[in-house]
């Protein structure tokens, strides 16, 4: 077939558009990463320690390589070595959860002490489930305080500690004063499919295929754990059943690698829920201590939000919530620390905006009590609040639309109409309540590669090592493509998920699609260069591939972010503590919206997960054992559908000119400052303000503030 001229514009990018797999999905045709099949597949299980701290003494393998079907045993005394001396992908090492198999020391509760491989996965499970394993037993510590010795400053993804001007100066001058610790419990990120992978070697090539949030980063990993060259390791994740941080390299993956190359047959590890409640990670609980100074008006002189956080001892992972403020209020006096202590816990990891989420909770509900303090408007106390330049990088912003997304919100949710005195509006023994947050998420690209061939039929293939963990980034890429190359959607068919493609970035950090749409979009204008109208294109089609490292580093720096303005409304029942959130609604700064189907969903399932940390979720982990308490789905309290109320999410106009895509993310931003504006609802409702979260019942019928 020959080249045809172009058509009229396409014009796919911010209309709405369903799911191109969507049939798949719904009709089972599309493979998971559990269902994949393969020739001689066999089954491992984990075995988890059943102590928090200590060392392996004895492992009776002997009685359980003799049950039926069981093939091996794999433990620290015959599993490959792996090399740790490395730095990965992210510009860490590797989480040292994931060299499994390698010593007999036990840091936390539940850490893999050896896998059982057998014929079937039920035969693996009741073998794993008969092992007996004997320890020697140190003591432990969980207690998560303030004033554990052992809390330190730490970098973690950005500098510890940032301090400008004198805030012992501008606290005592300020004319009022807000000084509070905020605290929020463990939580955890458990997508509807579980972490599962299955590793096949052919001489010295590894295959993995896997349920990952990039197969680049997978691949990264495993070569440098196993000594291989990346070129001869390939990892296939074409469909993810959700992620939100937790599909990184796993000991799964790890242990389904060693099995496979100790066995010489394609080997599947699947976690179940209760493991990964220890070993998919979670997000630290933090205490936050936010101080304001301000004059008479609400205009900030000092801020000051320092945050502790909870790691491993085995890896330092800091949850950076005072970054937060780094981006949102500015003051003459500014300094945020980020602090962890380490425990004997498992290692916390990143969760749907990391920092952020909790970070916002403290910052936003201080806002709210120097708006009160103050006698000013929440709304127009952030407005009078709000930067021109980056409060610690001093970097002109790439657009910063709050004040639209206040605006637009106050208009939409009748702020206007609000009585600021708290706790005078009642439905009989309801008390209601009415409370607002604003939201931020960086909004960053990383270098990505991405091929597109002109096929001899018409239609256009684009290959990229994306990875879409239900976001609807596969369909995002095709509207992407289609207007790049100015044809119907219907001609563009995009294959993801696999390494083979070339590198790029994972999907995570709201980063990923913002990341890869670029890679195509300079693939796209390769391509057209390329193509003659009129010439015959070859049975094997005409391909352009991009790079876009040398474009994101030539990017002018700025701040880049995306901004939101979230506001609530609760009736809190006075009998019972009940909190119920009548209405939500979000509206966002956040660049161009490719596919405003998806994209709303994407923002209201933040919205949502915001009521669910502002209400429910909080995990308790057991002193004695050290262990988590009520590791399921059934003891992990999630909203589900009677929890969540009419939510809206809407966007304003967010463009920047000097940005050659224009996409931003958003996937992040829908929870951030969500739970802040519910706490800041509760608050409103009741005249109690609830520093402490999940906002419980028993909380509300205590009463009094950090009940």
């Amino acid at each position: 077939m020959t080249a045809e001229a172009p058509l009229a514009p396409a014009r796919a990018v911010g209309t709405g558009h369903v799911r191109v797999e969507g049939r798949d999905k719904v009709t089972g045709a599309a493979r998971y990463a559990g269902e994949v099949p393969f020739d001689g597949l066999v089954h491992g299980w984990l075995v988890s320690s059943t102590v928090a701290r200590g060392r392996i003494r004895d492992i009776e393998a002997d009685a359980v390589l003799a049950m039926p079907g069981v093939l091996c045993v794999l433990d620290h005394r015959n599993a490959p070595p792996l090399k740790t001396d490395y730095v990965g992908m992210l510009g860490t090492g590797p989480d040292p959860t994931c060299a499994v198999f390698q010593n007999d020391r036990v840091p936390h509760f539940g850490w893999p002490v050896a896998l059982v491989v057998a014929e079937t996965s039920e035969q693996a499970r009741e073998a794993a489930e008969s092992l007996v394993v004997h320890y020697e037993e140190d003591p432990h510590d969980v207690a998560f305080t303030e004033e554990h010795p052992g809390a330190h400053p730490s970098d973690g993804h950005m500098p510890a500690v940032t301090d400008k001007g004198d805030l012992a100066a501008e606290l005592a001058a300020s004319a009022v004063v807000v000084d509070a610790t905020y605290t929020t419990p463990e939580e955890h990120h458990h997508p509807m499919e579980p972490h599962a992978a299955t590793a096949r070697w052919e001489g010295d090539r590894l295959e993995v295929v896997d349920s990952n949030q990039g197969a680049t980063w997978v691949v990264s990993e495993l070569s440098n754990l196993f000594g291989l060259d990346p070129a001869s390791v390939r990892v296939r994740s074409e469909h993810v059943g959700g992620g939100f941080g937790s599909k990184g390299v796993r000991a799964h993956q790890v242990a389904a690698v060693m099995a496979s190359k100790v066995m010489g047959r394609p080997v599947r590890v699947v976690m179940t829920r209760r493991q990964m409640f220890t070993l998919a990670g979670h997000r630290s609980p933090t205490i936050q201590r936010v101080r304001l100074g301000a004059d008479a008006d609400g205009r900030l002189r000092a801020l000051d939000h320092r945050s502790l956080s909870r790691t491993s001892t085995v890896f330092e992972f800091v949850e950076p919530s005072a970054g937060v403020a780094r981006v949102m209020y500015d003051a003459a006096a500014h300094r945020t620390e980020n602090r962890v202590v380490p425990l004997d816990v498992p290692t916390p990891t990143w969760m749907r905006a990391p920092g952020e989420a909790p970070g916002s909770f403290a910052l936003e509900a201080a806002l709210d009590e120097l708006a009160h303090a103050c006698g000013v408007d929440p709304v127009e106390l952030r407005l009078r609040n709000d930067p021109e330049l980056g409060p610690v990088s001093g970097l002109p912003f790439a657009g910063r639309n709050l004040r639209a997304c206040f605006e637009e919100g106050a208009r939409r949710f009748g702020w206007d109409r609000r009585d600021p005195r708290p706790g005078v509006r009642r439905e009989g023994r309801l008390l209601l309540g009415t409370g607002t947050a604003a939201a931020s998420f960086g909004a960053g690209a990383a270098p990505s590669t991405a091929a597109i061939t002109a096929e001899p039929d018409g239609r256009f293939t684009v290959r990229i090592s994306a990875a879409d963990i239900g976001t609807g980034a596969r369909t995002a890429l095709t509207l992407v493509a289609a207007d790049a190359l100015d044809v119907p959607v219907e001609r563009v068919q995009v294959r993801l998920g696999d390494s083979a493609f070339g590198p790029a970035m994972i999907a995570g950090g709201s980063m990923g699609t913002r990341s890869w749409a670029w890679a195509v979009m300079a693939a796209a204008r390769e391509l057209r260069d390329r193509l003659v109208p009129g010439a015959v294109i070859p049975a094997e089609g005409v391909t352009a591939r991009s790079d876009t490292t040398a474009a994101i580093a030539a990017l002018a720096q700025k701040e880049r972010h995306s901004f939101g303005a979230q506001f609530a409304e609760v009736a809190v029942d006075t009998a019972t503590g009940e909190v119920r959130v009548r209405r939500m609604l979000g509206v966002f700064a956040a660049g161009r919206i490719v596919n405003p189907l998806t994209a709303r969903g994407q923002l209201t399932g933040g919205m949502i997960w915001g009521i669910s940390m502002a209400l429910h979720e909080e995990a308790g982990r057991d002193a004695a054992s050290g262990g988590p308490v009520g590791a399921d789905l059934a003891g992990y309290h999630v909203a589900t559908h009677a929890d969540v109320p009419r939510v809206e999410a809407h966007w304003v106009a967010d463009d920047d000119p000097e940005d050659p895509v224009g996409i931003k993310g958003i996937g992040e931003i829908g929870i951030v400052g969500a739970a802040a504006a519910v706490a800041n609802a509760v608050w409103h409702a009741t005249g109690v303000r609830h520093r402490t979260l999940p906002i419980r019942p028993d909380r509300i019928l205590a009463g009094g503030p950090d009940a």
